[in-house]
């Protein structure tokens, strides 16, 4: 079985899809061996809970070291749970911190996170608003591997949305969930059915054997 460690900071909507799909089947031969959140009392514990997932609170705001000394912290707590730079598949699920390039090397192809814009468009925060912003017809959310630079990795699944006349971030980020919602566990599918071929700036998926 392939170990998933799943990094939370919030509601943990996108990790009930991945525990989901791993409890009907869709995802088989892995499952969640542990969900680290970076603060106390969010709603992804909980849900990791239910689940009887085992969950860590390593928190970040009080943290007085440097970023790599706290992501050293991850790595030591995510290895004592069978992921490591060899084995397993680390998700960030509502994240909201920047993994320094310690990690990233670490975990090197094993890190996937989950953006809601078509990268490389809108980068960064509050996604959804600068799309309407700008205008255009179709956003969506992408799920791709991590690298040093933020929202900057290969692209392993894209799934789109209309933008509609009368929509508000919120309107948009609501629907554009809903895809995520499919994305990652399909994502996650592809990894653990070994079908992911990293080559360069592109993620090439393999047919099934």
């Amino acid at each position: 079985m392939i170990p998933i460690g799943v990094l939370v900071s919030g509601r943990g909507s996108n990790l009930q899809a991945i525990l989901r799909a791993v409890q009907r089947g869709y995802i088989r031969g892995a499952g969640v061996t542990v969900v680290i959140s970076n603060r106390p009392a969010v709603r992804a514990l909980e849900i990791a809970r239910r689940a009887n997932v085992p969950t860590m609170v390593i928190e970040s705001a009080q943290f007085s070291g440097s970023r790599q000394e706290y992501d050293a912290l991850l790595v030591d707590a995510l290895e004592r749970h069978g992921i490591t730079g060899e084995g397993g598949l680390v998700l960030l699920a509502g994240f909201d911190r920047i993994l320094s390039p310690f990690f990233v090397l670490h975990f090197r192809n094993r890190v996937m996170n989950i953006h809601p814009a078509l990268l490389p468009s809108f980068t960064g925060l509050h996604a959804q608003e600068q799309a309407l912003d700008y205008g255009v017809k179709i956003a969506g959310c992408t799920v791709h591997l991590v690298s040093p630079e933020v929202d900057a990795g290969p692209v392993i699944v894209q799934k789109s949305v209309r933008v509609r006349e009368d929509d508000t971030p919120e309107t948009l980020a609501a629907r554009i969930l809903r895809e995520e919602h499919k994305a990652y566990p399909e994502a996650v599918k592809l990894f653990v059915e070994g079908r992911l071929k990293v080559d360069g700036r592109k993620v090439r998926v393999a047919s099934r054997k």
